[in-house]
């Protein structure tokens, strides 16, 4: 298995890009494999990896249909929903709640905040 080539940080030739850098160009991998990497050193702990694809290879961006658009509504609806309650929050509710707002910290059982 021969070794991926490691570049130093911002010293990567043209023609590798990582995945976001492909995204900005309207691009995606297209299951290419990690073709390099680029390693940033830090101090106290092991360095900053981020992986490199060779822009040649790669594919352009699927469009969004219609059916994916669809799904992505639902799926947003979806967090939107309270477990508990059954409404519509009207905002994403956050998984450390579990609950939107109103179920999550009933009136009365908050210390540290004023009604």
């Amino acid at each position: 298995m021969a070794a991926l080539p490691v570049f130093r940080w911002r010293l990567a030739p043209d023609g590798y890009a990582t995945r976001r850098q492909l995204r900005a160009r309207g691009l995606r991998p297209g299951g290419q494999s990690v073709a390099a990497q680029l390693e940033r050193p830090r101090r106290r702990r092991g360095p900053l990896v981020a992986y490199l694809y060779r822009v040649d290879l790669a594919l352009p961006v699927r469009p969004m249909t219609e059916a994916r658009w669809a799904a992505l509504a639902k799926a947003n609806r979806a967090r939107r929903i309270c477990p508990v309650c059954g409404r519509d929050a009207g905002y994403v509710i956050p998984p450390s709640l579990g609950a939107c707002v109103p179920c999550a910290f009933p009136e009365g059982s908050c210390d540290g905040i004023a009604a």
